[in-house]
């Protein structure tokens, strides 16, 4: 006896056997019933579903009489015309012709175009006249997978059935009978993965299932799926969403080279990676948890997965792979675009948030009026004099900070915080050792770089001190004030970046002496004049920081 494919020998017979289309099987059950079944039926969807069985089971079911047997398949009351090789006018106009004869037994001809779809506009239009008022004993079925193409004056004269895309639970219902049928062992994991890849098409579901069989020894495991059909199974994903979480970039780019080896191509790898990060993420909610299309096992192993994962991090790795996956067609080094995304997600969980100052909240402050002074100098000859200013007692209103909260404070706790950040990051650099020499080489290199530059501010804090004094690894440099203490505090990131790259040594830093009686130069420039007022207002600094202004 000759070998029959699954797809043919398991082919449903009747409506109750149609598998995942109760909606359109039950409207055609009840128009036959009920007489009211339309002459001109448009059968629309995804390839694989269910379309033409649909078809042969209803010209079936429409010729059943109490003359005839219950099992005639009445296939000469069938007519099917494939229009994706029969799409020109002449094709139409003979399908016309042979619509008048009526049927020799039963009660309708059924004509069934495949692929309606593609016939040309004037074949459309010689077949409008015969769709709209088709003899009695005629019926017409058109089906197609782009319903989109078909032109609105045929589709206006069709009733309109769509065809959804089976699920993989049905699928693997269906194909677990199929198996009991056969004697098969089948594990329910491997059937899952089977009627996953089908992605909806029971017939390519059957197709793979005898493939699977044919490699098989009669028993069917998800290994011997995933060998025979070139699919990469759950654990693999799982294995590599662990590195990924480990941030192991090393082991990351091994695994998905020993991939690329076992015969699996990159696209495939990301794509898959991306569903199976959107299993994660249902997999986070009771609520969405159902979504999952797999085993009770596999959805344990997704469940314990997600456990392990923010989702913050998933919503930025499913943006990551995506893009991937749309890029990856485009791309001239495609291998180069894989490995890179999956060193992105590997980096993730590595990047350290970014700490933020400790902002004041507005409950600890209290509205008050508070008696303060204000100085309104007296003006004389377009001269203020100072001696004169006279102090005047005014209200305003004004937020008070509570106990021990001041502008400098939250000022000395941001630079506290950047700079335990910054020391992190200098842990694992060098420190090599320099001399007095060599700091000054870097260091009058530096401040003609400010001189070239113009920048006058820093160079004259710099060069109060004519002769900075090296101590291991400090700078001490002698100021004339706190103010310009804070200034040089202010903007000494330059400088200590300047000098620990070209002295190898990532520990060096400022040790400030501070000497009142050291006499300043300033050439009393904007920034210089800013620095005296700083002098008398440390509070300008923040005002600067806070505001972003350019002074």
């Amino acid at each position: 006896m000759s070998y029959i494919v699954s797809a043919l020998k398991y082919r449903p017979q009747k409506f109750e056997e149609v598998v995942g289309q109760q909606a359109v099987t039950n409207t055609l059950q009840n128009a036959i019933a009920k007489g009211q079944l339309a002459q001109a039926l448009l059968f629309t969807g995804p390839r694989g579903v269910g379309k033409t069985t649909c078809a042969r089971i209803l010209a079936k079911e429409i010729n059943k009489t109490a003359d005839l047997s219950s099992d005639e398949d009445f296939a000469f009351n069938i007519f099917e015309l494939d229009a994706a090789s029969n799409n020109g006018v002449d094709d139409i106009r003979n399908l016309t012709e042979q619509v008048r004869i009526p049927p020799q037994a039963g009660k309708y001809k059924v004509y069934i175009i495949d692929e309606v779809h593609m016939l040309t506009q004037a074949a459309f239009n010689a077949f409008l006249k015969t769709l709209e008022e088709p003899p009695e004993h005629v019926i017409f079925i058109l089906a197609t997978t782009e319903k989109h193409k078909i032109i609105p004056t045929i589709l206006s004269r069709c009733q309109i059935y769509d065809f959804k895309r089976i699920n993989a639970f049905d699928i693997k219902n269906h194909l677990k009978e199929i198996a009991d049928k056969e004697g098969l062992e089948a594990e329910e994991d491997a059937l899952f993965l089977i009627a996953q890849k089908a992605d909806g098409a029971l017939r390519d579901a059957l197709s793979m299932f005898d493939k699977v069989v044919s490699y098989s020894d009669g028993k069917i495991t998800r290994k011997i799926v995933s060998e025979s059909m070139s699919i990469l199974d759950y654990d693999a994903y799982f294995k590599l969403t662990d590195l990924i979480l480990k941030n192991d970039i090393p082991s990351v780019l091994n695994y998905f080279n020993e991939l690329l080896h076992k015969g699996f191509d990159g696209h495939l790898i990301v794509a898959g990676l991306s569903s199976h990060l959107r299993d994660l993420l249902v997999s986070k909610d009771s609520k969405t948890v159902d979504l999952l299309e797999v085993s009770d096992n596999i959805k344990q192993q997704y469940l314990e997965q997600s456990k392990q994962i923010d989702i913050k991090f998933l919503m930025k790795a499913i943006d990551l792979t995506t893009q991937t996956d749309i890029n990856f067609k485009l791309s001239k080094s495609p291998h180069l675009l894989v490995e890179l995304a999956l060193m992105k997600l590997a980096s993730l969980n590595f990047e350290e948030p970014k700490k933020k100052v400790d902002i004041i909240p507005s409950s600890h402050f209290k509205n008050t009026v508070k008696i303060v002074e204000v100085y309104k100098p007296k003006k004389q000859n377009s001269k203020i004099e100072e001696s004169s200013a006279k102090p005047v007692k005014k209200e305003v209103d004004q937020k008070q900070s509570p106990t021990g909260i001041t502008i400098k404070s939250i000022l000395d706790k941001k630079r506290e915080l950047e700079g335990k950040k910054r020391e992190l990051e200098r842990q694992k650099l060098p420190t090599d050792d320099f001399s007095q020499e060599d700091f000054e080489k870097y260091w009058h290199l530096y401040l003609d770089k400010l001189r070239e530059n113009k920048e006058k501010n820093l160079l004259s804090i710099l060069t109060i001190d004519q002769h900075p004094h090296v101590n291991g690894d400090k700078i001490q440099l002698t100021l004339s004030s706190e103010a310009l203490k804070e200034e040089l505090t202010y903007n000494k990131e330059d400088v200590l970046k300047f000098l620990r790259t070209n002295l190898n040594n990532y520990d060096i830093d400022f040790e400030i002496i501070i000497k009142e009686e050291i006499k300043e130069k300033f050439a009393y420039t904007k920034k210089e004049k800013f620095n005296k007022l700083v002098e008398k207002y440390p509070d300008l600094l923040y005002l600067r920081e806070k505001f972003k202004l350019n002074i």
